[in-house]
């Protein structure tokens, strides 16, 4: 009798606690603070985005953080080494739970930094972002073929000379045409002339499609910030 009066109250008080909103097991909770955790250092690099590559190396409160985005812009600069080396303190600044994703972010860094686009387009849907276009990539395949990354083999860097001096013959060649064809109705142009004005045609174009990339990414990127925001 007495053990079951025993088990009935043990029963009656589990159900109790089970009922009450502020009673939450350790294992239900960490999860979520794992989360929460991931959550406020990705704001904390958001908060630090716009700040200069020195005041973030003299960042001390948001350590890894600042570490992260300092990595990421070395990625951007192709530098391997250095954006290794920042993420390399990102995560050793880091706290335990936060660790993963920077680990993720340091994965696609790299690839980036090495020219690796297959790498870089899992890497980032690892990290639950929009993966790069298929001519993002495939720009960046041939940014690694004609500039290999360092420490890259003496054929490699061969093949990228020699595919830098046939991409820029084969530029001269086409202004040289385009200034022939231009030129005909006016009596026509000698080569010399035409290869000359060619450059000239070639650089213009040149510089008006860095433009207009430079604002195509900035619109991407205010196009990300008012999301974030």
């Amino acid at each position: 009798m007495t053990q079951t009066t025993e088990h009935r109250a043990a029963t009656i008080t589990a159900r109790r606690g089970a009922g009450r909103p502020g009673i939450v097991s350790p294992m239900a909770q960490k999860p979520r603070q794992i989360k929460m955790d991931q959550r406020g250092a990705m704001a904390d690099m958001q908060a630090l985005e716009t700040r200069s590559d020195e005041e973030l190396e003299r960042e001390q409160k948001y350590r890894s953080a600042a570490l992260a985005i300092l990595g990421a812009r070395a990625a951007e600069r192709y530098d391997a080494k250095a954006t290794r080396d920042y993420f390399q303190r990102s995560i050793a600044a880091a706290r335990p739970q936060e660790r993963m994703q920077i680990r993720r972010m340091a994965d696609a860094s790299l690839a980036l930094a090495e020219r690796r686009p297959d790498d870089l387009k899992q890497a980032v849907q690892r990290l639950g972002q929009e993966a790069p276009s298929r001519g993002q990539l495939f720009l960046l395949r041939v940014t690694g073929l004609l500039a290999p990354p360092a420490g890259s083999g003496i054929l490699l860097k061969v093949r990228g000379y020699a595919l830098v001096l046939g991409f820029l013959v084969t530029l001269i060649a086409i202004g040289w045409g385009i200034t022939k064809v231009v030129a005909l109705p006016f009596g026509g142009v000698s080569n010399v002339t035409a290869v000359w004005v060619g450059v000239l045609v070639i650089i213009a174009i040149l510089a008006i499609l860095f433009l207009f990339g430079r604002r195509r990414q900035a619109r991407a990127r205010a196009a990300r910030g008012a999301a974030r925001g």
